[in-house]
């Protein structure tokens, strides 16, 4: 019986995890939407938008955007240095 009772409490302390999660953004992915750049190409040209519109723009290939989330997460990138690639990709891919 503690197993059961120990298995129907992990779904759904993980599902209350889960729910909580998506209401509170990690502060990384809140520096992304609240750091700007200004784009001088393409269809954000002349707007300030932010990193984290331009990493999920048409022009940041998923396994790219995949990447640069990962190493920023971990530690490895900078938001400078994420803001770098970041425009410089959407820059080439125009």
């Amino acid at each position: 019986l503690i197993s059961v009772k120990n298995s129907n409490k992990d779904p759904k302390s993980a599902a209350g995890e889960k729910g909580d999660d998506s209401s509170k953004e990690e502060p990384w992915e809140t520096a992304l939407k609240t750091t700007f750049i200004d784009v001088e190409v393409g269809e954000f040209q002349g707007h300030k938008v932010s990193v984290w519109d331009l990493l999920h723009s048409k022009y940041i290939p998923q396994e790219n955007r995949k990447e640069l989330l990962e190493l920023y997460q971990a530690g490895e990138l900078t938001l400078e240095q994420v803001k770098t690639v970041v425009s410089t990709i959407v820059t080439k891919a125009e």
